[in-house]
Protein backbone atom coordinates (compact mmCIF):
# COMPACT_ATOMS: atom_id res chain seq x y z
CA UNK A 1 0.00 0.00 0.00
CA UNK A 2 1.67 3.74 -1.11
CA UNK A 3 2.23 5.89 1.52
CA UNK A 4 3.08 8.88 -0.54
CA UNK A 5 0.35 10.52 -3.19
CA UNK A 6 3.40 10.08 -5.79
CA UNK A 7 3.63 6.29 -5.24
CA UNK A 8 -0.15 5.98 -5.80
CA UNK A 9 -0.37 7.62 -8.53
CA UNK A 10 2.65 5.86 -10.27
CA UNK A 11 0.73 2.49 -9.10
CA UNK A 12 -2.48 3.16 -11.21
CA UNK A 13 0.16 3.95 -14.25
CA UNK A 14 1.78 0.95 -13.82
CA UNK A 15 -1.66 -0.85 -13.97
CA UNK A 16 -2.65 0.88 -16.70
CA UNK A 17 0.98 0.14 -18.51
CA UNK A 18 0.91 -3.48 -18.01
CA UNK A 19 -2.99 -3.70 -18.96
CA UNK A 20 -2.08 -2.38 -22.46
CA UNK A 21 1.44 -4.35 -22.86
CA UNK A 22 -0.55 -7.29 -22.19
CA UNK A 23 -3.26 -6.05 -25.17
CA UNK A 24 -0.39 -6.44 -27.36
CA UNK A 25 1.07 -9.52 -26.40
CA UNK A 26 -2.11 -11.04 -26.04
CA UNK A 27 -3.19 -9.45 -29.73
CA UNK A 28 0.04 -10.85 -31.36
CA UNK A 29 -0.37 -14.30 -29.63
CA UNK A 30 -3.92 -14.30 -31.71
CA UNK A 31 -2.56 -13.35 -35.07
CA UNK A 32 0.42 -15.89 -34.98
CA UNK A 33 -2.38 -18.34 -34.38
CA UNK A 34 -4.28 -17.58 -37.20
CA UNK A 35 -1.44 -17.39 -39.04
CA UNK A 36 -0.57 -20.90 -38.28
CA UNK A 37 -4.30 -21.89 -39.26
CA UNK A 38 -3.60 -19.72 -42.45
CA UNK A 39 -0.81 -21.62 -43.31
CA UNK A 40 -2.48 -25.10 -42.21
CA UNK A 41 -5.62 -24.61 -45.13
CA UNK A 42 -3.09 -23.26 -47.82
CA UNK A 43 -4.96 -20.36 -49.03
CA UNK A 44 -2.02 -18.03 -50.06
CA UNK A 45 -4.35 -15.07 -50.44
CA UNK A 46 -5.12 -15.23 -46.82
CA UNK A 47 -1.65 -16.40 -45.87
CA UNK A 48 -0.29 -13.17 -47.36
CA UNK A 49 -3.22 -10.80 -45.45
CA UNK A 50 -2.25 -12.52 -42.10
CA UNK A 51 1.36 -12.62 -42.63
CA UNK A 52 1.38 -8.88 -43.26
CA UNK A 53 -1.50 -8.58 -40.77
CA UNK A 54 1.27 -10.35 -37.73
CA UNK A 55 4.31 -8.45 -39.02
CA UNK A 56 2.52 -4.97 -39.07
CA UNK A 57 1.27 -5.61 -35.27
CA UNK A 58 4.77 -6.98 -33.99
CA UNK A 59 6.24 -3.59 -35.49
CA UNK A 60 3.60 -1.92 -33.60
CA UNK A 61 4.44 -3.89 -30.43
CA UNK A 62 7.71 -3.19 -30.60
CA UNK A 63 8.35 0.42 -31.59
CA UNK A 64 5.56 0.78 -28.12
CA UNK A 65 8.17 -0.99 -26.25
CA UNK A 66 5.57 -3.95 -25.30
CA UNK A 67 7.89 -6.44 -26.37
CA UNK A 68 11.76 -5.93 -27.17
CA UNK A 69 13.11 -5.30 -30.59
CA UNK A 70 14.79 -8.38 -30.60
CA UNK A 71 12.09 -10.62 -29.66
CA UNK A 72 9.95 -8.55 -32.18
CA UNK A 73 13.04 -9.21 -34.80
CA UNK A 74 13.07 -13.28 -34.19
CA UNK A 75 9.42 -13.66 -34.06
CA UNK A 76 9.22 -12.16 -37.69
CA UNK A 77 11.37 -14.02 -38.83
CA UNK A 78 10.01 -17.17 -37.32
CA UNK A 79 6.94 -15.83 -39.28
CA UNK A 80 8.73 -15.66 -42.60
CA UNK A 81 10.36 -19.02 -42.22
CA UNK A 82 6.49 -20.40 -41.76
CA UNK A 83 5.06 -18.66 -44.43
CA UNK A 84 8.47 -19.54 -47.06
CA UNK A 85 7.77 -23.32 -45.67
CA UNK A 86 4.18 -23.05 -46.96
CA UNK A 87 4.98 -22.13 -50.30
Amino acid sequence: MPNIKQQARRVATSERERLENLRWRSTTKTLLRRLHDAVADGDDDRIADEHRTYVRWIDKAASHRAIHPNHAARKKSQAAKLVAGAE
